[in-house]
């Protein structure tokens, strides 16, 4: 025999009228809102995993002697306080052939040179005294392919030279006292490398740190969809299972319906994702834009995406039908109390301890522990929250002395899982910028602006190249004074190496034409300005700023659409009440007043909460890491909260409207 469940599924969906499509394609909308952002979050990370893999053939393995059929130096130059990769290749005499590396289709004869599409623009756009003279003099350049670049952005150069070249010789790989992952020399075979460029190297780590914690907004987003129209879908099956609809049927019918609707939305945001592929890659991170192909997280990805936010959405609609499977005809009856236990504290209590005993022992955690403790975290506070709104509710209801504040109370007290949904978005945001806001890193150090260095051998050679460096910034028009270093001299520039500092007065293009003009001198060193000093820790400071930033929007904007979707359902889910209290006499202002108290009262308790914790955590963190606190991250945290804040009551307060709406004519609709 068939099964009923579908085609009466279908019946009600249809018959459900014109509220009950608003409800489903308000869900089908949230659903493609949260189905896009998780594949935008998968796709920057393998998308920046894919971006460091380019960059690996750059650093280069050392193999034995014998078996190195070329020679590799790899530096970093500054132009614009922009970083230039430069590789220089020299095949080996009397050796095998070395391969091609990746982009170019053939290993670099001596004096001919390849440079990114970008850094050939650049070549043409500035002086030559700038930028080009620090290259060999070529009557044209060659390209570089995508597959040797991790962005279409990026400013690298292969250049073939001698075997007996300066440029590849012991001295070049020997930039600075220490070993800052910009500069490498090496004999290879070939050019499958293992380490990724510094530019690139942190990049998918902090990806994933904001991806994490953007992930349960995008939950709590998808959640909330699911139980758009609760209330309406429990009215309807409690009286079907009053008829005699077996639980089963009641499940398997919610099921379908949520699984529908779950999966349109969902494939929606799948394809807005693909349609919008070219316009992401070129939102810059990092090196700069993308290649669309980086972006591009294949159809298993697809596919898992769309699943998983269908079966998110149908869990929680099945969910809130456990009343009406076990006690139909107390839903009917609107004799839920929805009470919460204790038990919840309890628990928050004990995994809070348990976090603290395991962070605040000074020990550095693996990502792989800090990811499970930030998601213990929020499981608890998810337990938490409507135990935290019923008690407020109660305590409010004693004290309130309006009535807009008293039913706004019986509202937190009555149903406080509904309230606490509206408001979890947010809560949970408030935790991300409370972390992201305190984990801003401030690496303070000395500061060498308008200098460039040039590192010598000895002391002996500094004082020859100081010479030689004043006679070549003084024919390339740059005014200049020069001094010489050496190894006690650790605060400068060179950082204790013996050498040569100009201190470049006239702005950033005359220090770019003091560097070309030093470029040579140094004995294969490239000159080096205050960027390449500093780059680890500014890429690093960078790229959290970022991806804190990317964070911060997109977990307020997630929240605020959550409780604008809640709110619009729970106006659809009560206009029985709300037209009762019409008919009673109750102002339209008075239940729109009570509306935005049931929110503000839970979420300046709660979201102050998890804000103070989001700090904590970020202090956790930089105390792990040996930084400070940047101090400015106190006014930025305050500006998020605001701003979050006002986006959640304007997200509510949208929903005024719809209010108006359900209770025209409560004599006609409140039945």
């Amino acid at each position: 025999m068939r099964s009923p469940v579908v085609p009466l599924a279908w019946h009600l969906a249809r018959s459900s009228g014109r509220r009950g499509l608003q409800s489903q394609l308000l869900a089908a909308g949230a659903a493609a809102v949260g189905s896009f952002l998780l594949l935008l979050m998968i796709a920057a990370a393998l998308g920046a995993g894919a971006r460091a893999d380019h960059t690996k053939w750059r650093t280069p393995d050392a193999v034995s002697a014998g078996e190195a059929t070329a020679v590799q130096a790899t530096t970093t130059t500054y132009v614009r306080q922009e970083p230039v990769t430069v590789v220089n290749l020299a095949r080996l005499p009397g050796r095998g052939q070395t391969p091609a590396p990746p982009g170019l289709s053939h290993f670099p004869k001596q004096g001919q040179v390849y440079v990114s599409p970008t850094l050939a623009e650049l070549l043409h756009k500035l002086p030559a005294a700038q930028l080009a003279d620090r290259f060999p003099k070529v009557s044209s350049y060659g390209m570089i392919g995508a597959a040797g670049l991790a962005s279409p952005d990026e400013l690298v150069a292969v250049i073939g030279r001698a075997p007996g070249d300066v440029a590849v010789s012991e001295a070049a790989g020997e930039q600075n006292y220490y070993d800052d992952g910009l500069t490498k020399r090496a004999g290879v075979s070939g050019f499958s490398g293992t380490k990724a460029s510094v530019f690139t190297g942190i990049d998918q780590g902090t990806v994933l740190l904001g991806a994490v914690l953007l992930v349960m907004p995008v939950v709590v987003l998808a959640s909330a969809a699911g139980r758009l129209g609760a209330a309406r879908r429990e009215q309807r099956l409690a009286a079907l299972r009053l008829a005699g609809a077996t639980p089963r049927q009641i499940l398997a019918m919610t099921a379908v319906e949520a699984a529908g609707v779950g999966a349109a939305g969902a494939m929606a945001g799948a394809l807005a994702y693909t349609a919008l592929l070219p316009a992401l890659a070129e939102v810059p991170y990092g090196v700069g834009a993308w290649y669309t192909g980086q972006l591009w997280v294949g159809l298993p990805w697809l596919a898992a995406v769309v699943l998983a936010i269908t079966a998110l959405i149908t869990v929680s609609a099945v969910t809130t039908l456990r009343q009406v499977a076990t006690s139909p005809l107390g839903v009917a009856q609107q004799a839920d109390p929805r009470r919460t236990r204790v038990i919840r504290l309890l628990l928050f209590v004990a995994v809070l301890g348990y976090i603290w005993a395991t962070t605040g022992d000074g020990g550095q955690l693996k990502p792989r522990q800090l990811v499970a403790l930030l998601a213990l975290f929020y499981g608890a506070f998810w337990l938490f929250g409507p135990w935290v709104v019923d008690r407020l509710g109660r305590i409010v209801g004693r004290c309130a002395k309006r009535p807009a504040t008293l039913l706004a109370a019986r509202r937190l007290s009555d149903d406080p899982r509904a309230v606490w949904r509206t408001v979890s978005g947010l809560v949970l945001a408030g935790f991300v910028a409370g972390f992201f806001s305190v984990s801003t890193l401030d690496f303070d150090g000395p500061s060498h602006a308008d200098q460039v260095g040039v590192v010598t051998a000895n002391a002996a050679d500094a004082r020859h190249t100081a010479a030689q460096a004043r006679t070549l910034l003084r024919q390339a028009g740059v005014t200049a004074t020069v001094t010489v270093t050496d190894e006690d001299d650790y605060d400068s520039l060179l950082g204790g190496a013996d050498g040569v500092i100009a201190h470049v007065s006239g702005g950033q293009a005359r220090i770019d034409t003091g560097v070309t003009a030093l470029t040579r001198l140094g004995s294969g060193r490239y000159p080096f300005t205050q960027e390449y000093v500093s780059a680890s820790d500014d890429i690093v400071v960078a790229r959290v700023a970022t991806v804190s930033t990317a964070t911060l929007v997109l977990s307020f904007l997630v929240a605020a659409a959550s409780a604008g979707l809640t709110a619009a359902a729970n106006v659809l889910d009560r206009r029985r009440m709300y037209g009762l209290l019409r008919l009673a006499g109750t102002p339209l202002h008075v239940l729109d007043g009570a509306r935005i108290r049931e929110t503000v009262i839970p979420l300046v308790v709660l979201a102050g909460g998890t804000t103070a914790m989001g700090a904590f955590g970020a202090m956790q963190l930089n105390k792990a890491a040996g930084t400070t606190i940047n101090t400015s991250g106190a006014v930025q945290l305050v500006i998020c909260l605001a701003v979050g804040t006002l986006a959640m009551l304007a997200a509510i307060t949208g929903s005024r409207p719809l209010l108006r709406k359900v209770t025209e004519g409560p004599a006609q609709t409140a039945d």
